[in-house]
């Protein structure tokens, strides 16, 4: 497994989380109960990275507005800064730590405009740089130990999308914009599919056969492997690849059936457990490979036997890459490698979403070999760590 080089991250009004500090391990499970904001969490990865490859406002557009994605302490107040802190190490060969912080205000209406935003980066030569923007009366502030480093910036865009191709930089830029949030939907896979260039799987998988397609031109063995783990996990399913129909493509699977040649099916007659495990696979053999992978709720639609597999694939991408699960399976967590530090348990209270390591009692079940995390999930004793109420943090 690679070290995690995001380890830890503070959000502070984004959606249903009113002020939370989640550090990480690799892979990290995010466990709660359906409704109590593991989505909101799982969105934030999203949101970063959206918006270091588009304009915040149309990022924050397509989340329904900046009212929508500020936590309001009720239904009448008015928007809370947004605000979110990333801290990262050994980037790079050269890069050993990074911070970056934004902090959103709203203004009159919808609107809203980038209060302060900073980075920091510390190199393995212990030189260091950093650069500050600050927004007062609609007026960008700007300072930075690069004297000759001035971008031009709107009081509601982000400097570090331009900044990001500058060296010292780059390493920072790059990790942000190369996280992926994934919910993988099975329609979305079984409609005939746009062509693209297959640079990215889409976070509900809708281009996967053009990603497949890619994989099989210029990793061979990537692809070889991608049809083993499809076949341990769908049995009988030996191949899958891209098919043209027109200007669309569609996936094609092969399946072996005793007695007979093998039997060729598109993907409309494909189950949605397949079509999802074919997704979650294609996610972790993606080029680019993610920097992080947000994978929401794997369990969805697939049989309790194949969840291992599917951990397995999980534990499989944490070798390349920082893996961070949402889930509210039993099944999921029966896995015996999974320890109390890969943990953090998320609850619902008084309209706030609360991500908390495991509790002592927890640590202690585990460590002991006591019971699995799946069996303490069973029996509601997978416990969260007691901690101060939003209100008072």
């Amino acid at each position: 497994m690679v070290d995690c080089t995001l380890r830890r991250i503070d959000l502070s009004s984004f959606r249903s989380l009113s002020f939370q500090k989640v550090i990480f391990d690799n892979p990290t499970f995010i466990v709660g109960r359906n409704g109590s904001g593991k989505s909101n969490f799982a969105d934030a990865f999203a949101f970063l990275a959206e918006a270091m490859a588009s304009p915040l406002q149309a990022v924050i557009e397509r989340r329904g507005g900046f009212s929508a994605v500020s936590h309001r302490r009720s239904g009448r107040g008015r928007p809370a800064n947004l605000t979110l802190r990333a801290f990262l190490q050994d980037l790079d060969k050269d890069t050993t730590e990074a911070s970056y912080f934004i902090d959103l205000a709203p203004r009159r209406g919808d609107e809203f405009e980038v209060a302060y935003e900073t980075c920091h980066v510390k190199r393995s030569d212990d030189t260091e740089d950093s650069f500050s923007r600050q927004t007062v009366r609609g007026s960008t502030h700007w300072t930075s130990t690069i004297e000759s480093l001035v971008p031009v910036i709107e009081p509601n865009a982000l400097a570090l999308p331009l900044v990001g191709g500058d060296k010292r930089f780059g390493a920072m830029f790059r990790f942000i914009s190369g996280m992926r949030t994934y919910r993988i939907e099975p329609a979305a896979l079984r409609a005939m599919q746009d062509a693209d260039g297959g640079s990215g799987l889409r976070p509900d998988g809708r281009n996967a056969a053009s990603v497949l397609r890619e994989i099989r031109r210029k990793a061979p063995m990537d692809w070889k492997r991608i049809c083993e783990l499809l076949e341990n996990i769908v049995p009988g399913t030996v191949d899958v690849r891209p098919k043209k129909h027109g200007n669309k493509l569609t996936l094609e699977f092969t399946q072996n059936r005793a007695g007979t040649d093998p039997i060729k099916f598109e993907a409309f007659s494909m189950s949605d457990g397949t079509l999802r495990v074919l997704g979650l696979i294609t996610a972790v053999f993606q080029r680019p490979a993610p920097s992080l992978l947000v994978i929401e709720e794997p369990e969805a639609s697939i049989h309790a036997g194949a969840l291992g597999s599917i951990l397995d694939v999980l534990r499989l991408a944490t070798g390349s890459m920082q893996v961070v699960v949402t889930t509210h399976s039993p099944d999921i967590l029966d896995a015996k490698w999974i320890e109390e530090g890969h943990l953090r348990i998320l609850s619902w209270e008084e309209g706030f979403t609360r991500i908390d390591r495991a509790s002592p009692a927890v640590r202690t079940a585990l460590e002991r070999q006591l019971m699995g995390a799946g069996e303490l999930l069973r029996s509601n004793a997978l416990t969260a760590e007691q901690a101060a109420s939003p209100e008072a943090q």
